[in-house]
């Protein structure tokens, strides 16, 4: 992010005394990235932030990934995905599908509040398949709905609130890294530019602030060892909800899916078109309705092509797919079509999209630049036939 935003008190200039009413010093964090080289925000605590009194192991769900060998195309059922207890929470209930040294994807059905939680790997990318939710961050509060994309900035203090009814279902991108919008959308000082699918009034960041007392309070901590992947669990003297202002370029925020503007033409446009951020290692697209091709010849479906350098990981969110027709692929699927194997529209889906002037489609889309591996979760609800839907036969044993 480099839209600039300012939340409560904050002294003229950086870096200098900052008091409350009775004269007391505020405690100044630099929260920022690349070494203090890129983004950042300055947020003024009322207690010394770095105050811990206690760490140990939190020890995380199922991490490991198997390879996708023998290689196929797979389709994951996420809507079957056993869950013991829908009790649980958005962050300790989350179950991996896929992921590599760049990204991990993973699924969650949460209906509880989740504990405090920081990601020091990377930023992390919620897309909110249904429901709705607070997300508390040491920023403020965000409000969140179905459509919503929820960027939370690596190693930002928040929890996840489900609102509604209705369990709160979300497709999670974990990136090791950070995650912005496409460069190609941005001015060389980060302003989205007019042939951009969205701007700066899309992205809705924190307005207020929250006022949290409590002493010694835990917070999750998912980071790096060289084993991999491993979690602390901290305790700190305050709770780190004690801010009392901030400003700067890095914050979380929500972006809709619903206020992306698809980029059509006369012959079908490539993911490219669709892209909506990108990471280091990978990239998000979004698949709206939208008017499709409209050449008299246009073959508005997807060619069948092969992306030599990327697994592609599509999320089916609503709609009708029109290329994935006679797959068994619906609301709450995700194909998973590896580098090395050509893939492309189910059969008659080619032809039958002849002269189709509209898709009403919603999907999100994630391609990574490494072979993606296979978590519990992918391993618990896949469609064992899928890879053989474009022949109509059989595994040949």
């Amino acid at each position: 992010m480099t839209f600039y935003r300012r939340v409560g008190s904050v002294p003229p200039k950086r870096h200098t005394q900052h008091r409350d009413e009775d004269g007391r010093l505020y405690y100044e964090e630099l929260m920022g990235e690349e070494g203090f080289s890129s983004d950042s925000s300055l947020l003024y605590h009322r207690h010394i932030p770095t105050a811990i009194v206690d760490a140990t192991v939190w020890d995380l769900p199922d991490q490991t990934l198997a390879p996708n060998h023998p290689l196929v195309p797979r389709h994951l059922r996420l809507h079957d995905l056993p869950h013991d207890d829908v009790r649980t929470d958005a962050v300790t209930g989350r179950r991996l599908l896929l992921g590599n040294a760049d990204v991990r994807l993973s699924y969650v059905v949460a209906a509880e509040e989740s504990p405090l939680y920081r990601n020091a790997i990377g930023d992390e990318l919620v897309y909110l398949e249904s429901g709705e939710a607070r997300i508390e961050t040491v920023f403020g509060p965000l409000e969140a709905r179905a459509g919503d994309y929820v960027l939370i900035p690596m190693s930002t203090t928040h929890l996840w609130i489900p609102a509604g009814s209705e369990p709160l279902r979300a497709f999670v991108i974990e990136a090791t890294g950070h995650i912005a919008p496409p460069k190609r959308y941005l001015s060389r000082y980060g302003q989205l530019l007019e042939h951009a699918p969205y701007c700066e009034r899309d992205l809705h960041g924190p307005d207020d602030l929250l006022a949290a007392a409590e002493p010694e309070v835990e917070v999750l901590v998912r980071h790096r060892t060289e084993a991999g992947v491993v979690g602390t669990r901290m305790v700190y003297q305050q709770h780190p909800f004690d801010v009392v202002g901030w400003d700067g370029c890095l914050y979380p925020y929500t972006f809709n899916i619903a206020d992306f503007e698809p980029i059509t033409g006369r012959v079908h446009q490539p993911p490219p078109a669709h892209q909506v951020f990108e990471g280091a290692g990978f990239v998000v697209c979004n698949f709206v309705p939208r008017k499709v091709d409209y050449h008299r010849l246009s073959i508005p479906v997807p060619y069948y092509h092969s992306n030599v350098d990327s697994d592609e990981v599509i999320f089916y969110v609503a709609g009708d797919y029109e290329a994935r027709k006679g797959s068994g692929i619906g609301p709450g699927s995700v194909s998973v079509h590896p580098g090395g194997c050509a893939h492309g529209p189910q059969p008659g889906a080619y032809e039958r999209s002849i002269g189709v002037e509209f898709f009403d489609e919603l999907a999100v889309m994630v391609d990574t630049f490494r072979p993606l591996g296979l978590g519990e979760g992918a391993l618990a609800c896949e469609d064992h036939g899928y890879a053989w839907t474009w022949s109509g036969r059989g595994p040949a044993r």
